[in-house]
């Protein structure tokens, strides 16, 4: 299956069939996540999966549309930082310095670059760029699990107090973005057979 089939053939499902992912398939999808671009490098976010039939019961309560909770495989929850200290850039530079194997100081413009970067946006405007670059990671992950035949729904309806507290977040520096069911489509879900609706593309494209 080509991308485009794949994506052709994607839909936010409604009900999966309770089927699990195998973990290379997971694997593979997971590491798409890890993969997607991150704006200076710096990945202000976390990806927590859930995957023991406990806490995908203790959390539907936390979702105003429970059916994807209830029946998926694995649920994705991106966790966006709201805050970036010099404690977390300090540890991106050193993870650098060991995975390239160069010597730290020579890192220093380019460190010196961020925190001047960073030290200029406010709290807000932090959080608010962190959510996009969990958005890039949410598409990256349903794509790879459209390549890899996994359904997917992402999801932003639920009670984000609720999801804190059963996953032990701190709400000060985190908050929870989006999150992302994924398993195999069931029988029942009689979404799969509607046909794609998206703009005509004179519509949505404008070549300049």
């Amino acid at each position: 299956m080509n991308y485009l089939e794949a994506l052709s053939r994607r839909y936010s499902v409604k009900k999966f069939n309770k089927e699990i992912i195998p973990q290379e398939t997971l694997h593979n999808i997971l590491e798409s996540g890890k993969l997607s671009a991150s704006s200076l490098g710096l990945q202000p976010y976390k990806i927590l999966v859930v995957e023991s039939e406990e806490m995908k019961q203790k959390l539907i309560p936390a979702f105003y549309n429970p059916s994807q909770i209830s029946t998926c495989s694995h649920l994705i929850v991106i966790v966006s930082k709201k805050t970036i200290d010099e404690s977390y850039i300090r540890g991106y530079f050193n993870h650098i310095s060991e995975v390239r194997n160069i010597p730290l100081e020579t890192l220093d413009p380019f460190k010196k670059s961020i925190n001047q970067h960073i030290v200029q946006k406010k709290d807000d405007e932090i959080f608010n760029w962190a959510e996009k670059q969990s958005y890039i990671v949410l598409a990256n992950l349903m794509y790879a699990a459209a390549i890899e035949n996994v359904d997917t729904c992402p999801m932003e309806g639920f009670r984000e107090d609720l999801i804190e507290n059963i996953l032990n977040l701190d709400p000060k520096t985190e908050k929870v973005t989006v999150t992302l069911a994924m398993g195999y489509r069931s029988d029942e879900d009689h979404f799969q057979h509607m046909k794609k609706v998206r703009k005509p593309n004179e519509k949505l494209f404008k070549f300049i």
